[in-house]
């Protein structure tokens, strides 16, 4: 299905009925990735997939696309399927979209769980391996995107899960060359919304994985340290829907039916 927002054609999937559940995709990846949980996770609700601006088969909306302007197309569709209020699951990129809508829209929050995602900004270093990304990408963007899938996978796994890797792979060189470098830069440039996990409107949940990559373990624990946020822990990477499946299905579960 598909919304047209701003001239731009939004792509996404609406399936089962009760409470809504937005599950955002992150960096590189699309709404095929929540696939093997929908038969699971429709059973009791409204499960809606979006593919976020420059992803899949969503188009571009401009040179960069900040967290705001994809929470933004986020709301237009909860607009045009008349769902007033929702949780949010985010992986990665999908987090931070997640807690920019939060920030503009508390009250249409009934919980959010970042997964594998920051409540916390860039910092210098990271800003800097994002431009050294994005003239990556513009060497050779094949290249870039195999090169950073695989290092999202904890490196004992990447023998055990080459098959799948190979599947995000192929999923990820879809995703046009103006849509990678436009969430680079929209991801350089997002703000710290640690106070967010402070807010008492919604239920929050971090679902943190051990040895994840690109996270580290111990910033994420400290931004859960005296705030009212659950925690889940994996033990493998940033891909926690592949790396821990059972597990994050099963606690993603829990956390949408006990809101």
């Amino acid at each position: 299905m598909n919304l047209v927002y701003k001239n731009t054609s939004i792509s996404y999937t609406d399936n089962g009925t009760g409470n809504a559940v937005v599950l955002l995709h992150g960096f590189l990846e699309n709404k095929t990735m929540w696939e093997p949980f929908l038969p699971e996770f429709s059973k009791k609700h409204r499960i809606i997939c979006i593919d976020l601006l420059g992803h899949g088969e969503t188009g571009c909306l401009g040179y960069v696309h900040s967290m705001e302007l994809m929470a933004e197309t986020v709301e237009a569709l909860l607009n045009h399927l008349n769902i007033e209020k929702a949780t949010f699951i985010g992986h990665s990129m999908g987090g931070y979209v997640a807690l920019a809508f939060a920030e503009k829209h508390p009250k249409r929050v009934n919980g959010i769980c970042l997964m594998n995602s920051t409540a916390k900004e860039d910092n210098p270093e990271r800003k800097l391996g994002r431009d050294r990304a994005i003239e990556a990408v513009k060497q050779n963007h094949r290249t870039f995107i195999r090169i950073a899938v695989n290092n999202l996978f904890r490196p004992k796994n990447r023998k055990i899960y080459a098959e799948k890797i190979k599947e995000v792979v192929d999923n990820a060189l879809l995703t046009p060359l103006q849509g990678i470098i436009a969430a680079l830069e929209g991801m350089k440039i997002r703000p710290n919304r640690e106070h967010i996990l402070e807010a008492h409107e919604f239920d929050k949940l971090m679902m943190i994985s051990k040895k994840d990559p690109v996270l580290d373990y111990n910033n994420l624990i400290s931004q859960t340290k005296h705030r009212d946020v659950k925690v889940v822990e994996f033990p493998d990477g940033h891909m926690a829907h592949i790396e821990n499946m059972k597990e994050f299905s099963s606690n993603t579960l829990h956390f949408i039916e006990n809101l």
